[in-house]
């Protein structure tokens, strides 16, 4: 192994070495300084006579004195069953004061992209436990739905109950003993201490660590250590699910976070910026990522993600949520409006949408009421939403009856489905009967959505109204 002591620049993270032979894009680097101590790094960019290294703890105390040894190898997730309950930083290294991880085998982080003849089509429901999500933008496993959010949302709280809430129906029921289990993965990227400490205290006071692996990487980490840590998250996810039979759950927050440590890197490069200063490549690179969600033939595991990002500005044409949108099957919004309101998880399932939801819900997955029980809610609150605007103008008093039951539909909808609470956990059975005594609010002729079996079945007159009424 060649030890270089040529290093001709230091640029922000980045170190620059001049090397006599070609070096593999990616690999890994170790960095000794003069006093001993010695860091990582991983090569950005590689020429004939020189390489650019990006390292993982910051450059700070390195100079031209340090060696550079370069390990002929790219990045490593070391991977185990073991690792279910542990708690790591950002470069993978475990800091829960636990013992040293043995693993069963080292995966590359880079990842290898799933082959599309062997992907398996996601119609499988995962129940989180929230309405807002689980009657109206169902998640399916193997699905990438992000949560568009913005500064100052309680988006982080919205992370934790999915978390500690997420099931697998046919795992709840105790159908299946042989069936697979589920794990969440949770990479957090660029959070304060205060978030980290909020984090754990409720990974630990619910019991869901158990059950979890978290990668930690805070805000005053290095900026590169944030471009690695998701990879590492998924390489562990890919793992549990595709060897060992788990469903898992990945939850990345914040991916605002991520990109702006890309664009950190390209300023350092010198590279032509792209939208807003971002790398023109930043599409590519969150692709590389979201796309590591879904599910292969043949292998009982899936691997779902849940990507947290906060809108810079609450603007969703932001290159960060437009490119994300792209990717991913959907997204949940949450709305500040809602939350200044004290609705809690304050997501607005108007502007929301799972793409998939239509085949992971029906007979056999959810109920079958689901799909048109979801149908005329929302057109009812749609409704009710537009009837909002008008009062404004006109007053209550010009609108018809039918008008002020959709604008009465409105109100309960949010303060009774959508408002539960970060504690509260509903299954899928309690979200449709929610709905169903919502939308009896409403007369029967104006239930144009649902089957009419469906209606005689599940449909019941309005208690509150008629109480009004006497």
């Amino acid at each position: 192994m060649k030890e270089y002591q040529t290093i001709t620049e230091i640029s922000g993270p980045l170190v620059f070495v001049e090397t006599d032979e070609p070096v593999g894009y990616d690999d890994i680097v170790e960095i000794e300084l003069s006093d001993g101590e010695t860091r990582r790094g991983q090569v950005l960019e590689s020429a004939s006579d020189y390489v650019a290294i990006q390292v993982f703890e910051g450059t700070e105390g390195i100079d031209r004195d340090a060696s550079v040894r370069f390990l002929g190898e790219t990045m490593k997730m070391p991977v185990t069953e073991d690792l279910l309950g542990r708690v790591m930083d950002g470069t993978g290294q475990p800091i829960d004061g636990g013992p040293e991880i043995v693993p069963d085998e080292r995966r590359d982080i880079v990842g290898e992209a799933i082959n599309p003849f062997s992907r398996e089509y996601p119609e499988e429901f995962i129940q989180t436990g929230v309405s807002a999500i689980d009657g109206m933008n169902t998640l399916v496993r193997g699905q990438k739905l992000p949560i568009f959010s913005a500064s100052g949302l309680p988006h982080n709280d919205l992370a934790l109950q999915i978390a500690r809430q997420a099931t697998v129906p046919e795992e709840e029921d105790g159908e299946d003993d042989e069936g697979s289990e589920f794990a969440v993965i949770f990479g957090a990227m660029g959070i304060t201490a205060e978030e980290a400490n909020e984090f754990m205290d409720d990974f630990e006071r619910t019991g869901a660590l158990e059950r979890s692996v978290v990668f930690m990487n805070l805000a005053d980490d290095p900026a590169v250590e944030r471009t690695i840590t998701p990879r590492l998250a998924l390489t562990t996810a890919e793992y549990l699910a595709f060897e060992k039979d788990y469903h898992v759950l990945v939850i990345l927050t914040d991916m605002t976070n991520y990109c702006e440590a890309l664009r950190e890197i390209g300023a350092a490069r010198e590279e032509v910026p792209g939208r807003r200063g971002y790398p023109g490549y930043m599409y590519t690179d969150l692709a590389q990522l979201y796309e590591r969600a879904g599910r292969i033939e043949g292998r009982e595991g899936s691997v779902t993600q849940l990507p947290i990002l906060t809108m810079p500005g609450d603007d969703d044409t932001h290159p960060i949520p437009d490119l994300t949108g792209y990717i991913t099957e959907g997204q949940i919004y949450i709305d500040r409006d809602l939350n200044s309101q004290g609705i809690q998880p304050p997501i607005n399932v108007l502007p929301s949408l799972s793409r998939l939801m239509d085949d992971g819900i029906g007979e056999g997955l959810t109920r079958a009421d689901h799909a048109d029980v979801k149908d005329q809610i929302f057109a009812a609150y749609a409704e009710g939403e537009d009837l909002r605007d008008l009062v404004n103008i006109v007053g209550r008093e010009a609108l018809s009856e039918l008008d002020n039951k959709y604008l009465d539909f409105a109100d309960r909808f949010e303060e009774e489905f959508v408002d539960q609470g970060t504690d509260t956990a509903r299954s899928i059975d309690e979200t449709l009967e929610l709905g169903w005594d919502l939308l009896s609010m409403l007369p029967k002729d104006a239930l144009n959505r649902i089957d009419e079996d469906l209606i005689e079945e599940h449909y019941r007159e309005d208690e509150t109204a008629e109480a009004v009424e006497a």
